[in-house]
């Protein structure tokens, strides 16, 4: 891992000052369903935070990008609103078009002066920008041809996005000199620290929606040997439940089914099987019929799952409290509902007293940590989820691939 961030070029390797720079950052956040406005701003601090401190050390013409949600989602919205938390934060008026690739965009972009900063709209609303291929493929897309004769660098400060293969993350890379941007190259120096963490277990707490992805980063866990213990929680734990034979209800299986999940059930049973360190909830919080929640023994189930049970998580907290590395990806429950948000505040309270080097996955579940509570030194609240955990299992990184293609063509492979 220090290797690979050696190899990795950084800002310092280019000559970014008073010069065109494309930046793809990340700042998809939480949208509310009712009102269309963003719910969390987390991302956009933070990536603020460096967009500043860019801008006050080079004074580029500064392009940002970004995505919002996917096509057919309530969350896929315009940027307008972000680009407004943007200037509100990094105290800079960025400006917005509420365009990609267009002839509004590309003047913006040609009209745009040192020290200036622009955002551009979703990058999603640009079909191409939710197709997954080789870099030398994205790099010969429209997205890319029609952006990248406007500009001297590119930049890719979107460690969240890492493990998608899209234009504008894999692309630009192999037709503009590149370079990871701040925020990048410190989620990959919080890695690395995981190779240094002690010799007691490695603790993974895995929950959220993205269950496709989670089966994936648990097989290159197990297959690499990274993971003492995993604790499951949220449908990733009702999988393997399942998977054990266990009856959760029928309103639980129709839940994983609309999920496409129950097709995961042969793979969550072959990891078992094969003896990885899975653990599931031996009690849950479920919600029986409008009003009642119910904490139940899983041989009992009624109603349905909403977060883990009582039990549970005191004999996760316990796991937790040995641990000498603790991932945690994903709440534990239904967290936009007050009454399941409990399994999801005590694991995290659990992960504030430990005290192995912890590391809070991004998403929904960062929007939960107190930063004022937390050791900055001991605790790391990283804007990637999947993509985090994808590299930690080993898995390459289709934006860290790009970037080592850049290096290579426009580097001559020299750090």
């Amino acid at each position: 891992m220090d290797r690979l961030l050696l190899e990795l070029p950084t800002l310092e390797d280019l000559e970014l000052v008073k010069k065109k720079v494309f930046m793809r950052i990340d700042i998809n956040c939480p949208i509310d369903y009712e009102t269309g406005k963003i719910l969390d701003d987390r991302r956009i601090r933070v990536h603020s935070a460096y967009i500043k401190s860019i801008v006050e050390k080079y004074e580029p013409a500064l392009v940002l990008g970004s995505h919002q949600g996917r096509p057919g989602e309530r969350e896929f919205v315009s940027l307008e609103e972000h680009a407004e938390l943007l200037s509100k934060y990094t105290g800079i008026s960025i400006r917005f078009v509420d365009d990609v690739i267009g002839p509004a965009a590309r003047q913006a972009i040609k009209d745009l002066k040192p020290g200036e900063v622009l955002l551009l709209d979703n990058l999603r609303f640009v079909s191409e920008e939710v197709i997954e291929a080789d870099p030398e493929i994205q790099s010969n897309t429209i997205l890319v041809k029609k952006l990248s004769n406007l500009f001297d660098y590119y930049v890719n400060d979107a460690f969240a996005t890492a493990h998608r293969s899209q234009p504008s993350i894999v692309g630009f890379p192999l037709v503009l000199p590149s370079a990871i941007g701040p925020l990048f190259e410190k989620e990959v120096k919080a890695v690395s620290k995981i190779y240094t963490s002690g010799d007691g277990p490695r603790v993974f707490v895995l929950g959220g929606s993205k269950i496709h992805d989670l089966i994936r980063v648990i097989e290159n866990l197990v297959r690499n040997k990274l993971a003492e213990r995993i604790l499951t929680t949220g449908v990733l734990a009702q999988l393997f439940l399942l998977a054990k034979g266990v009856k959760i209800g029928d309103e639980n299986i129709r839940i994983l089914e609309e999920k496409n999940a129950l097709t995961l059930i042969p793979r969550a049973r072959q990891l078992l099987l094969k003896g990885a360190p899975i653990e599931t909830p031996v009690d849950v919080k479920t919600l029986v019929g409008e009003k009642e929640v119910d904490n139940t023994s899983v041989t009992n189930i009624r109603g349905v799952i909403k977060d883990i049970g009582d039990t549970t998580i005191e004999v996760y907290s316990e796991f937790i409290k040995e641990a000498s590395l603790v991932v945690m990806r994903g709440p534990a429950g239904v967290i936009e509902d007050e009454r399941f948000r409990e399994g999801t505040l005590r694991l995290l309270d659990a992960v504030s007293k430990t005290r192995a080097f912890v590391i809070i996955a991004g998403g929904h579940l960062g929007s939960m940590v107190d930063d004022s509570r937390i050791d900055s030194s001991r605790i790391h609240v990283s804007t990637g989820g999947n993509a985090l955990l994808l590299m930690l299992s080993g898995e390459e990184l289709p934006a860290i691939k790009a970037m080592l293609l850049s290096k290579s063509i426009f580097h001559g492979g020299k750090k």
